[in-house]
């Protein structure tokens, strides 16, 4: 993937024990969602953002996964690797009716903490599970933290409503 190139989420995985349960509209499409990153809930020298994607359309529709996320210079070149995905309970199906949301956290160490090389993007690109076209949203969080020690940033799989 070279530096200009922004992800796409991969396919999420079903399990046998949570089956995915499409609700009537099925799955939301990029065009039906708007993003936004929620308000930081810092602790102990960990950055803790909400990732949120929101049902704009009229109709109801569900997510499952993680979503892909990628920092961007104001040049548009991708600031550091993919954020790794972490572990714990599997994806489960989120429905969002009509102007509901569902988020996942993205958490990294503080680069003045853990004295990783840092970098200020200005864009966080968003791809909604299973979707290829990408949400972008201004980043106002601050530094990152994109290569050397304690550089990796972490992703939650999509939980209903808007974070913590």
């Amino acid at each position: 993937m070279t530096s200009a190139q922004v992800p796409t989420a991969p396919a999420a995985a079903s399990t046998a024990s949570s089956p995915a349960r499409p609700a009537a509209g099925g799955r939301c499409h990029t065009s039906q969602l708007r993003a936004f990153v929620g308000r930081n809930d810092p602790g102990a020298g960990q950055e803790n953002f909400p990732v949120v994607l929101t049902n704009a359309s009229g109709r109801t529709c569900t997510v499952r996964g993680y979503p892909g996320v990628a920092f961007l210079d104001a040049s548009g070149r991708r600031l550091g690797p993919d954020p790794r995905r972490e572990p714990g309970p599997g994806p489960v199906t989120v429905t969002l009716a009509p102007g509901r949301s569902a988020w996942a956290g993205l958490t990294f160490s503080h680069p003045e903490v853990s004295g990783a090389e840092a970098a200020t993007p200005t864009t966080l690109v968003v791809t909604p599970p299973d979707e290829r076209d990408p949400l972008r949203v201004p980043w106002t969080g601050g530094k990152v933290p994109v290569a050397g020690n304690a550089s990796s940033v972490r992703l939650t799989v999509l939980a209903p409503g808007t974070g913590p």
